[in-house]
């Protein structure tokens, strides 16, 4: 399916329903209940072709073919690992969840935290699921990706090495459910090596749905213990890091036995009575399942004989331990808290957030502009208006606005990873706006204007987010990489406070198209001279003869260039005989035309070098009657442009050739101007040739 079909395809499905998490998508089409059902009565265990026990389902490099990582993986089955294995034992908990060879604990961090809330781990781990009578080596889990959940189908093939799960597993080694969810999310990113590195807010959106924000605890607000304990009460997930400060820092212990660049779990936060004071603790938790802080609060320490209140649990060698809020304060360096979406939380209790969420793409040339450095192009990327209507109504807040999130997610950049590809530098600027929502502002807009808000930072990570609390009124919202030119889809999705309306800003789709015909009795003498010279001895003028008679005008003003194939289309559609020629009143028609064309690409060509750069063709375009949303242009640029993102006359010309056609050929099929046509396939076999480069959706 093309790429349009594709995004149309997915919008149907949303409008209808899907992508929910109570009717996810199926990954790749594959239905767990129908492949299950066709295993047990075959008597068969499942085996994924899509992603096979193999090597390019290990890695690329570090995991690849030929690295010695991989040397004597095998991959086998739970039963072949263990006599009794079992899905979950007495539920799901943290200490089923012991990091492997994989340098992916900001996951395993998160799948920690997912275990503290029984209604989240349900949405990302289906009931119904064991090794029991109904087992047949497939499972399924449900993600969150960008936007839609999906349901992921996977059989329990898992790589072993020397007897020994390689990856993640639980501390009994008899239960599997971690080890599978693992598998389950590399097999959505690409491979098991894609899944190394990254940020424990990654894995708490796509098991949630939610939206993460982080605070360096350097700079934490004076009420960071409430917003923790708030975070907890309402099922958020939290998880926090120690910074390094060089590379042989990666996962280095300190001297109270915590590992720094690593990704932990806060899991728990209460006060007790010490020595007749209130002490915040916070409890933490180190997906290794071992390796504990040895300092105040630390599992069996002096701190805790001096408590008044009940005492936390806090012996066990599990990889979870307390210690105080000051503590970690001034050891750790960030903490990551993910908002739930109103359909994760099932307490009446907990205050909802309202969610809007947009797709959106960057495409070279077209809609990737680059970040405001770039004043030239800026203008280009996609823009979103948020519409704040209602103040905050909250009585502890002394600061009267509208409070707001703002992420920006890079879609699949894991994926790319094999092809040598990482997560682009991203962000966004916000402006106050007033004016027609309907229009995409051109670079006048940005020059006069400056930003109200902006990102925190832009940045390598998949995704950006940032708290706002700005007075009601009408934003600008301007997704962007921080280099243009950069080829990548995204997700912005705005959270607020009170109920919000946020919609894309962009041109309507339309054409004023002049009535330009000149009928053979209106062509003056010198013309019909001129034509009677030009066309020899048929009258006529033929795709040849009109490409040397262009050649000859253009070599005036401009470069040369050839236009065989272009002045083919355009004698084609200004063909009214079919005989495939242009007569008397049809070349004045479209000598008419090209005069126009020829003066709006010298106009706009702005720096005299003989072609347009696509952000002037999108300038002349609009001067030639064309208004065209973001969708249509990179149409237009991917198939007109050069590599260097510049067009010559000709692909100018047949650029807008094709374009009147269409808006002619659809307002003729839509004679009631209500914006949708219906064809039978006679009649899209007619418009395809019309259209010919264009797609098509019915």
């Amino acid at each position: 399916m093309s790429g349009v079909a594709s995004t149309l395809a997915k919008k149907r499905a949303q409008a209808a329903g899907f992508g929910t998490n109570a009717n996810a998508t199926k990954y790749l089409n594959q239905d767990f209940e129908a492949l299950r059902r066709q295993c047990l009565s075959g008597g068969t265990l499942f085996s994924d072709p899509s992603f096979p026990a193999a090597p390019e389902s290990l890695g690329f490099k570090e995991l690849g073919p030929s690295s010695y990582k991989t040397r004597g993986i095998v991959w086998k089955r739970p039963g072949e690992l263990c006599s009794k294995p079992e899905f979950i034992v007495g539920g799901a908990t943290r200490t089923d969840i012991c990091q492997g060879a994989l340098g992916d604990c900001w996951l395993l961090a998160a799948i920690a935290s997912l275990t503290l809330n029984e209604d989240v781990l349900a949405r990302v781990v289906p009931a119904g699921q064991s090794f029991g009578d109904s087992y047949a080596g497939i499972f399924h889990f449900q993600f969150w990706q960008f936007g839609e959940w999906v349901d992921v189908v996977i059989d329990d093939r898992l790589p072993v090495k020397d007897g020994k799960l390689v990856f993640v597993h639980s501390a009994e080694g008899n239960e599997f459910w971690s080890a599978l969810l693992e598998k389950a999310y590399a097999k959505v990113n690409g491979c098991y090596e894609a899944l190394s590195g990254g940020s424990t807010s990654e894995g708490f959106e796509d098991f949630t749905g939610g939206i993460a924000e982080s605070y360096e605890l350097s700079k934490a607000p004076s009420n960071m213990f409430q917003i923790i304990q708030k975070a907890l009460e309402a099922g958020a997930l939290l998880g926090c890091s120690i910074d390094i400060t060089s590379a042989s820092d990666s996962e280095a212990v300190t001297r109270q036995k915590l590992v720094k660049g690593h990704a932990y779990s806060l899991t728990g936060a209460t006060e007790v009575n010490y020595r007749g004071r209130k002490e915040k603790l916070v409890r933490m938790r180190n997906p290794w399942g071992q390796v504990e802080w040895t300092g105040a609060w630390s599992d069996g320490s002096s701190e805790w004989n001096n408590i008044s209140s009940e005492r936390p649990n806090a012996s066990a060698e599990d990889g979870e331990f307390w210690m105080s809020f000051s503590d970690f304060l001034s050891h750790y360096s960030r903490i990551e808290i993910c908002t739930l979406t109103p359909d994760a939380i099932t307490s009446d209790s907990v205050k909802h957030w309202a969610v809007t969420n947009h797709d959106g793409t960057w495409r070279r040339g077209s809609t990737a502009g680059g970040c405001r450095n770039n004043a030239y192009t800026f203008w280009m990327n996609p823009q979103y208006v948020i519409k704040l209507d209602e103040e905050d109504d909250d009585p502890d807040d002394n600061e009267v606005g509208c409070s707001f999130v703002v992420g920006l997610i890079q879609k699949n950049r894991r994926r790319l990873r094999k092809a040598g590809e990482d997560m682009h530098t991203i962000g966004f600027a916000i402006y106050e706006f007033q004016g027609q929502r309907d229009v995409h502002l051109d670079k006048n807009f940005f020059l006069t204007h400056a930003q109200k808000a902006r990102s925190e930072t832009f940045v390598n990570l998949r995704e950006v987010c940032t708290r706002f609390k700005l007075p009601p009124g009408e934003y600008l919202v301007v997704p962007s990489t921080f280099e243009p030119n950069k080829d990548g889809d995204f997700c912005l999705r705005v959270f607020s406070e009170k109920q919000t309306e946020t919609l894309p800003c962009d041109d309507p789709v339309d054409a004023e198209l002049p009535d330009e015909t000149v009928s053979d009795s209106e062509v003056d003498s010198g013309f019909r001279g001129m034509f009677v010279k030009l066309a020899g001895a048929d009258m006529e003028i033929s795709a040849a003869e009109l490409t040397t008679i262009l050649n000859k005008i253009i070599s005036l003003s401009l470069r040369s260039c050839s236009l065989l194939e272009t002045c083919r289309i355009m004698v084609n559609l200004m063909d009214d005989n079919g005989n495939g020629k242009l007569g008397l009143g049809e070349f004045a028609t479209l000598w008419k035309k090209i005069q126009r064309y020829l003066g709006i690409y010298k106009k706009n060509d702005m720096d005299n070098s003989g072609t347009m750069s696509t952000p002037e063709l999108r300038l002349a375009l609009k001067e030639a009657g064309f208004t065209l949303n973001n969708t249509i242009f990179q149409l237009l640029v991917a198939r007109y442009a050069e590599t260097d993102m510049t067009l010559d006359f000709d692909n100018f010309v047949a650029c807008l050739m094709r374009l009147e056609m269409m808006f002619r050929v659809f307002k003729k099929l839509d004679p009631h101007h209500s914006g949708f046509i219906e064809l039978d396939f006679v009649q899209v076999c007619h418009t395809i040739t019309y259209f010919e480069y264009f797609v098509i959706e019915i």
